[in-house]
């Protein structure tokens, strides 16, 4: 009896998906172009943290507004799990933290994050609860019923977080989510992107905080120029093939002496003594831990 055949899986579609992207701007009058995007090929596949990085003026914030729609491209395509980016049914399950929020100053947060909860098509008995559930998530049901203008720049990055979730999108693109918020806001927002990493939730960032970068992002690319100049997974970019790094208590002349001796007859080479250092973030955070201040948005 034949053996019963299997039809292959679907494949998954990317959550984010750029072929090709393209984007010129004239400037002047003789029809002189601008290219801030250049043929720009990316993956995003569906729970990771990717980071999009670039100095100033590389491209980033314009491959943005082309993921949302907000421009439209020279040549080439932007889908979101599968759906073109130039149909609005894509970016009906993305949640936009731009990299600064200008919020109605009139407006309490409460009343901020809940007109953008009806943007979004939220209604219902379950509005009010979904809007207190995003408020408390990134820390600011205290501040809650405050105006709008009378918040400092991280409460409104706090704010700004809590609009792009309140309607539970799978994919969350946040342009430069930290700035402006202090060291403890910092690493409690980057315990706030695993938690949602954990959830199922793709989450693209934007930011200069490499060192922030490293430690939650699945993968990274780097653009300089419009162009992509280095992507992959964080281990394969940072790690260094063939090499150990051993922490041993401080040895003495006389013992590093005879750890090169031991080395070299087995053909081994003691490269480098260095004296390891914390990194000041993690000092300052654990610092302030030990007097009770626990990291929050």
């Amino acid at each position: 009896m034949p053996a019963a055949l299997v039809a292959n899986p679907p494949a998954v579609a990317a959550a984010l998906e750029l072929h090709g992207l393209v984007k010129d701007f004239a400037i002047g009058l003789r029809g002189v172009k601008l290219r801030a995007v250049d043929h720009l090929d990316l993956r995003v596949e569906p729970g990771q943290i990717y980071g999009l990085l670039g100095p100033n003026g590389s491209g980033k914030s314009t491959t943005i507004k082309l993921i949302l729609g907000l421009l439209q491209p020279t040549a080439g395509t932007c889908r979101i799990f599968g759906v073109s980016s130039a149909r609005v049914e894509a970016r009906r399950d993305v949640g936009y933290l731009p990299e600064a929020p200008d919020f109605y100053r009139h407006l309490t947060g409460r009343e901020l994050v809940r007109f953008c909860a009806r943007l979004c098509g939220l209604g219902g008995g379950t509005l009010a609860a979904r809007c207190a559930d995003v408020l408390a998530l990134v820390g600011m049901s205290e501040a809650a019923d405050r105006r709008v203008g009378t918040y400092s720049k991280g409460m409104l990055q706090r704010l700004g977080l809590a609009q792009a979730l309140v309607h539970d999108p799978a994919l969350l693109i946040l342009d430069e989510p930290t700035a402006g918020v202090d060291p403890l806001g910092a690493a409690a927002m980057a315990g706030l992107f695993l938690k949602l990493k954990a959830q199922g939730k793709t989450v693209v960032i934007t930011s200069h905080l490499l060192a922030q970068m490293e430690e939650i992002c699945d993968r990274v690319a780097v653009l300089d120029r419009g162009r992509l100049v280095l992507e992959g997974a964080v281990p394969d970019l940072v790690g260094r093939e063939g090499r150990q790094a051993l922490v041993v208590e401080t040895l003495s002349p006389a013992e590093l002496a005879e750890l090169r001796a031991w080395l070299a007859a087995r053909g081994r080479t003691l490269e480098a003594v260095e004296t390891p250092r914390a990194r000041l973030d993690r000092v300052f955070l654990q610092r302030l831990e030990r007097n009770g201040r626990a990291p929050r948005p």
